[in-house]
């Protein structure tokens, strides 16, 4: 929940550039993937190595590819903003620039149903991706 417990309304958080959006929503997605991991009382090495396999552009980019067919109208509006955003450095080597950008997208999304405090939709979609992904720690 935001410092102040109180969520930004649509059509300001809508203001916010995409790059912005998509600061907060990688933050929001480490913590929930370290707050799954940390609940199952594993070792640091564990954890570490499960939160590298889901915290990463790559996997980011493909979260976001199994969430596009239940995604409405505003959050593929989001995804598009965040797609197209330009950030002032370039992708890492080890990652071409458009799998950069739909991670970008995935967190942009994720960023802005945080911001505005839609929580349930926020965990409707984080829980499809790891039952997707057979998680299972």
């Amino acid at each position: 929940m935001l410092i102040n417990d109180a969520p930004l309304p649509e059509n300001e958080a809508k203001l916010f550039n995409p790059l912005q959006l998509a600061y907060i929503g990688d933050c929001y997605w480490e913590m929930k993937i370290r707050t799954t991991l940390i609940l199952e009382h594993k070792n640091l090495h564990h954890m570490h190595v499960e939160c590298v396999r889901f915290v990463n552009a790559s996997a980011q980019a493909a979260f976001l590819r199994q969430l596009i067919p239940f995604l409405n109208e505003l959050e593929m509006d989001l995804i598009h903003r965040g797609r197209n955003a330009h950030s002032r450095h370039p992708a890492p080597h080890h990652q071409s620039s458009a799998v950069y950008s739909e991670a970008t997208a995935f967190e942009t999304l994720l960023g802005y149903l945080y911001l505005t405090g839609n929580h349930d939709r926020l965990n409707e979609l984080c829980n499809y991706i790891l039952k997707e992904d057979d998680y299972n720690g």
